[in-house]
């Protein structure tokens, strides 16, 4: 055992000694093709231009270029630049390989190329779909087949507020009210997708029948599939909660300012 150990010791100082050697810096002058004994900055500077100029060949140009664009590629923040600076890069260096007779450098930067082009592709599509849906009114006519039909009697409740929220709805026909802010909600309205995103999805109002209706019901689990398989649906949905919220809000700045108001005309009246 302890032979075994002088052994491995004296590999590993041995190991240590040639890798010392080979890091003089004498040897790699001399290795540079240069006098250890008469350097001087000129001497170097010329030497290192020699090399350098007698690399500059089509092939290691290209190369280089492919270079520049990976690094541009690690100091860019969003993914559709990266893409085409990858691309671009993986073109320049199959290239490369190709100059230089080197195949498997060629075969896999070449493959490289219309991957990045489908992921760049699928990126765009997912771009346009969010811009269509920020901007334009998207129809949910889409969403229906993976609905289930309900209907309503006038005076029939929905759901309340604080119960647990499960479902969606979709209004086809009749007419809903909810009853904390007595708002009608006509034929063609989403209800009860707030709860959707609330803490232990709870109802945030309390919805009822005023008018023979039927409506649609979607399921929050089925919502949440639909939700991550189509991104344009995903993001319309954000866009319908946060203006939901932002009508909500707008509502109670009214109320508020015409309570304030309240006494103040009442206080104008009673003078004579």
């Amino acid at each position: 055992m302890e032979l075994n150990s002088a052994d491995l010791s004296t590999i590993l100082n041995r190991l240590l000694d040639t890798a010392a050697d080979n890091l003089r810096v004498a040897k790699i002058l001399v290795q540079l093709g240069l006098d250890p004994n008469n350097i001087t900055y000129d001497a170097l500077f010329n030497r290192l231009l020699e090399i350098v100029l007698a690399n500059i060949t089509l092939a290691n140009m290209f190369a280089l270029v492919g270079a520049i664009f990976f690094v541009a590629t690690l100091l860019m923040q969003t993914m559709v630049p990266l893409r085409i600076a990858n691309m671009a890069g993986c073109s320049f260096f199959a290239t490369f390989g190709a100059l230089s007779g080197n195949v498997g450098t060629f075969l896999l930067y070449l493959l490289m190329v219309p991957i990045n082009a489908v992921r760049l592709r699928q990126m765009l599509r997912l771009v346009r779909k969010a811009r269509d849906a920020a901007q334009g009114d998207m129809s949910m006519e889409w969403l229906k087949p993976f609905m289930t039909e309900r209907k309503y009697r006038r005076g029939d409740r929905l759901f309340k507020k604080g119960d647990a929220a499960t479902e969606m709805f979709l209004t086809v026909t009749g007419r809903f009210l909810v009853k904390e802010i007595n708002v009608e909600l006509p034929p063609g309205r989403l209800m009860g997708e707030l709860g959707f995103l609330t803490p232990n999805n709870r109802r945030t109002g309390t919805v009822e029948c005023i008018d023979d209706g039927q409506v649609l019901t979607i399921t929050y689990d089925r919502l949440l599939e639909l939700y991550f398989q189509n991104p344009q649906f995903g993001y319309y949905f954000l866009i319908l909660t946060s203006r939901r919220l932002l009508e909500n809000i707008e509502r109670l700045e009214k109320a508020v300012v015409q309570q304030n108001a309240g006494p103040q005309v009442t206080a104008a009246s009673d003078v004579p």
